[in-house]
């Protein structure tokens, strides 16, 4: 009583395991959990499959793959003292091992066998540790393979293809007794190397280049090539079977030896311990989020720029999807940023769902609908958006420019730049600077270190067409990004960042809000034909603004310069000159200077004196001085005119072409409808339809949560319990092999049913659902009619009713197991 039974496989090291430790194995991989498991052998055998034991070892940390590392090279099973002295040594100082190191490993062992066991890696007692045989197969060396230790095969693997009397030499040569068994040759070899002192005096008798030969091979790879006629120190290390034949060019150093050459250690740097983000340099907590505030402001304005600039119809989408490598140039001069971080700000407004397709025949991109909702909300608000969608894409733009697995250049917005691993690495970049001090900025290096140590599996592949470590270069992405973002101030993290990540954005909009300025409802003008906006502008007042004047320098304040050209825009808007002099009057603080006033009159006077109309086009004017002198222009000769009367003029071109080609020329021609009117070119506003923002790519299945957690753990012991419950075995229902469903005839169902049912007893029964899905479950049945049965399925722990017809057979319990 009380005594224990240690576990004999995996299964039934799973069946052991209390129902919050079976939780924690699903929570830890999720991958197990489709589809449910029917039972706990189910659940060992799916975790013990290679795609998932190799997905569980990329979750593994840094000392947690050392110690499975170490498992796979120890002997199965292994005690614990074993794997302890294969990650410490044995205690024979070679100068690489620190004083230290030795306690920071004993102290950090039992948690990272911990994250192995609840992993289901690793399972047994601590007197028989065994790693789970896929494992193994992929940690452990071969005979042609070293292993992540670099440790090479054991002699026994090594000499398993080799002759007895090669054997007998290599005996005779190390000064063994001669033996004629070839498992005694191996035992008495691997002794030799397994003992300290004799191990000691053998190699006091090496020359002084073998032990160099040694020293290079001793920390991997232990694998070398030989000629037919090796040197001298070569050939003394393979006549006393230091170094073994795997063929007739290689030779390998065999694990016991090396593991001596070691001092027992498996690893050459054990690192018990997550490497420390170091801080470069602690600021002021208000300057960081006074940087952070305002360059969350200007990303904000950014975005709303970008955006703006594509409001008729942004640029053409490529055949393949994406943005060409021309249209990302003009991009990034109309927003005076290089291309990659033009790049950066095209993905931000696609992922938060405010630029997207418009769907059409001649396919562009524009703004969707939500972008003006967006448009609506307080600077804080928008930006919070913003950060909220940059966390959870998975689209990477620091991709843009590279080049995918078939060599095809990478564009923006185009189909190949989701990383499922983004969101993780921003995640966990952003809590390393969160656990740093207010004010801190870091080290970006220790930052990819400790990302490495966390996840050394996964920083060290790549996808397809990507070089390796594609976590890092994520990080040092997130790093740059955060700043553009203003989720960073100076490099280091704001305040209100801080509370993004720890209670949502509402909060973090209240807390970056008293550090934007209010919106200003005025401008400074000056006689140089410029006006200062010392802030943030209203949006009614930037949007007449933008159009009355261009933007001619960006900053804390931005300046706009009116020229001819920017005047005569508000004038094909709809806008009279009166219409202009009013609203400068009333938004400015300082007079209007005379010089504007001359410039909107002298605009809006010559504005539609020209009239373009479609011929496929013409050109007409009650001054016929005017035609004449565009006729005698040489620069009108690519529009190919020709005078129709006296006040008109036919052109070869369309009205859009001759309508710019006559305002290149210094002219000001408004257009007009096939009815004479002045046609008012207002801003446009196309807008795709709805459109939900893109979906990220999960990395693999998502995370459960409790509920479902809780429910297939009761389905899984349920069917565990199906599975191995005791049947009584009678001749009209004999007892069914392990696994197998119950056969009974129909006759026989039923009557067994109607009598649990009347009884109140418990049934054990095979069942096939509608799909054909078969599974095996015990029932409690309260109700036999109709040719259903209604009963308490203790599989799913609920009532359910089951068609008679579709029970393949049923058995009675036993009476032990009913007890």
């Amino acid at each position: 009583m009380g005594m224990t039974t240690p576990p004999r496989t995996l299964a039934e090291a799973l069946r052991a395991r209390d129902d919050e430790s079976l939780a924690g194995l699903l929570r830890a991989r999720p991958d197990l959990l489709n589809p449910v498991p029917g039972d706990i052998t189910q659940l060992a055998t799916r975790a013990g499959t290679r795609a998932s034991v190799v997905r569980a070892l990329e979750h593994l940390d840094k000392f947690a793959l050392q110690t499975a590392e170490a498992l796979a090279v120890a002997a199965d099973p292994a005690p614990y003292e074993t794997l302890l002295g294969l990650l410490t040594g044995d205690g024979r100082d070679d100068g690489e091992h620190r004083d230290d190191a030795g306690a920071a490993i004993v102290d950090a062992l039992p948690g990272a066998l911990a994250t192995l066991r609840e992993q289901a890696l690793v399972w047994g007692e601590d007197d028989r540790l065994r790693l789970v045989r896929t494992a193994r197969e992929i940690l452990a060396p071969s005979p042609q393979h070293a292993s992540p230790t670099g440790l090479g095969p054991t002699v026994a693997e090594a000499t398993s293809g080799m002759s007895p009397g090669r054997l007998q030499e290599i005996l005779a040569t190390a000064g063994l007794p001669a033996t004629h068994d070839p498992v005694s040759a191996v035992s008495s070899l691997s002794a030799l190397f397994t003992d300290r002192a004799r191990m000691g005096e053998l190699l006091d008798t090496a020359p002084a280049e073998a032990l160099s030969v040694l020293d290079r091979l001793v920390w991997g790879p232990p694998y070398g090539e030989v000629t037919p006629n090796p040197t001298p120190p070569v050939k003394w290390l393979r006549d006393h079977g230091l170094l073994l034949p795997v063929s007739t060019r290689t030779v390998v150093l065999p694990r016991e030896a090396a593991l001596h050459l070691r001092a027992g250690r498996a690893h050459r740097v054990p690192e018990p311990r997550p490497p420390a983000v170091e801080a470069v340099a602690n600021r002021d907590p208000q300057a960081v989020d006074s940087a952070a505030a305002g360059q969350a402001l200007l990303a904000v304005n950014t975005v709303e720029e970008l955006l703006k600039s594509w409001n008729g119809g942004g640029p053409a989408i490529l055949r393949a999807g994406g943005l060409s490598v021309r249209e990302l140039k003009k991009t990034a001069a109309a927003l005076e940023v290089p291309e990659q971080v033009a790049a950066f700000w095209v993905e931000l407004a696609y992922a938060a769902g405010l630029l997207a397709s418009d769907g059409e025949a001649d396919e562009r991109y524009a703004p969707t609908p939500a972008y003006d909702d967006w448009a609506e909300l307080p600077a804080q608000e928008r930006w919070a958006a913003l950060a909220t969608a940059w966390l959870a894409a998975t689209r990477t733009s620091g991709l843009v420019g590279g080049q995918d697995a078939k060599g095809r250049a990478l564009s923006a917005l185009g189909p190949e730049l989701d990383r499922s691993a983004a969101p993780e690495v921003r995640h966990r970049v952003l809590a390393l600077l969160a656990a740093l001090e207010p004010g801190a900025a870091p080290d970006p290096e220790t930052v990819l270190a400790r990302l490495r140590w966390e996840r050394p599996l996964r920083g060290a592949s790549a996808s397809a067409g990507d070089t390796i470590d594609l976590r890092s270069r994520i990080a040092l992405w997130t790093l740059n990004e955060s700043e553009l973002l203003g989720i960073t101030g100076r490099g280091a993290l704001a305040t209100h960042t801080r509370a993004l990540l720890d209670t949502g954005p509402a909060e973090a909009a209240a807390l970056l809000a008293p550090l934007i300025p209010e919106p200003l409802d005025h401008v400074l003008l000056q006689a140089d034909l410029t006006a200062v906006a010392p802030g943030p502008l209203e949006r009614p007042l930037a949007d007449v603004l933008s159009a009355l004047a261009d933007i001619e320098s960006k900053g804390g304040a931005t300046v706009y310069r009116f020229t001819p050209g920017s005047v005569r825009r508000a004038l094909d808007a709809g806008q009279s000159a009166a219409d202009l002099h009013a609203f400068l009057a009333a938004h400015s603080r300082t007079p209007v200077p005379q010089p504007l006033s001359y410039l909107i009159d002298d605009v809006a006077r010559r504005h539609g004196h020209l009239r373009i109309g479609a011929a496929s086009s013409y050109v007409r004017c009650d001054d016929e001085a005017v035609l004449n002198e565009i006729l005698a222009d040489k620069r009108s000769a690519t529009l190919r005119l020709r005078r129709l009367a006296p006040t008109a003029l036919a052109a070869q071109v369309d009205p859009a072409s001759l309508l710019e080609g006559l305002r290149e020329m210094g002219y000001a021609p408004a257009a007009e409808s096939a009815e004479g009117d002045v046609l008012i070119t207002r801003a446009g506003a196309r807008r795709t339809p709805p459109r939900t923002a893109p979906v990220p790519v999960p990395e693999g299945p998502p995370l459960p949560d409790a509920t479902l957690l809780g429910a297939a753990v009761r389905a899984i012991r349920a069917g565990d319990t199906a599975a191995t419950v005791v049947r009584k075995d009678t001749p009209e229902a004999p007892a069914a092999t392990p696994g197998a469903l119950p056969r009974t005839t129909s006759a026989e169902t039923l009557a067994t049913v109607q009598a649990a049912a009347m009884t109140g007893s418990a049934l054990w029964i095979g069942y096939v659902n509608a799909d054909g899905a078969a599974s095996q479950r015990v029932i409690a049945p309260v109700r036999v009619e109709g040719g259903f049965v209604t009963a308490y399925d203790h599989t799913a722990d609920e009532v359910r009713t089951y068609p008679l017809h579709r029970i393949t057979g049923v058995a009675e319990l036993a009476d032990d197991a009913t007890a």
